[in-house]
């Protein structure tokens, strides 16, 4: 892991200051996707910025009963237990509940959900190269597979590859 520099924000503003000053400041909550991109060094920021102390996590009804405002550091599983998401929204629960073990839906957030990179499993290997996601403009290695095992008949005839469920 690339080294890199840690701070705690105590407000917001704060806190969307340090990231908007650096582009590559990131910030930290659960942590659950991008601490494991900073170990396969597919993410390396230079900075971290903890927002888990802002008060980002609440659940609320909003007026009238039109809806639900989840915030953004609010952890799965909070979200999925709490009796309004139960009562009103239960489909939400379940996804929350299926989505991910125990141990992850007690760090992760409903930010980090949003804000999560790509599951490829190209983007998530620095040894290939190819990743537009990663290095825009290099290519996508999945393309570049799928196309590399297409019968050489199908490339003369620029036919599309056919992919069959086995």
């Amino acid at each position: 892991m690339s080294p890199f520099t840690y701070s705690r924000a105590t407000d917001a503003q704060q806190s969307v200051a340090a990231v908007a000053a650096n582009a590559q400041t990131k910030f930290l909550a659960g942590g659950t996707n991008l601490v494991d991109l900073m170990k396969m060094g597919v993410e390396t920021p230079a900075a971290l910025v903890d927002i888990n102390r802002l008060p980002l996590a609440q659940v609320e009804e909003l007026p009238d009963g039109a809806g639900v405002r989840i915030g953004g550091l609010a952890r799965n599983s909070d979200v999925a237990e709490h009796p309004l998401i139960t009562a009103r929204y239960p489909v939400l629960s379940e996804a929350l509940l299926a989505g991910a073990s125990p141990q992850l839906r007690n760090l992760a957030t409903t930010g980090g959900n949003l804000l999560q990179r790509t599951r490829c499993y190209y983007f998530y290997d620095p040894s290939f190269p190819s990743c537009n996601k990663r290095n825009p403009g290099s290519g996508c290695g999945a393309l570049m597979a799928l196309t590399a095992s297409t019968p050489s008949s199908a490339k003369a005839s620029n036919a599309s590859p056919q992919i069959r469920a086995t």
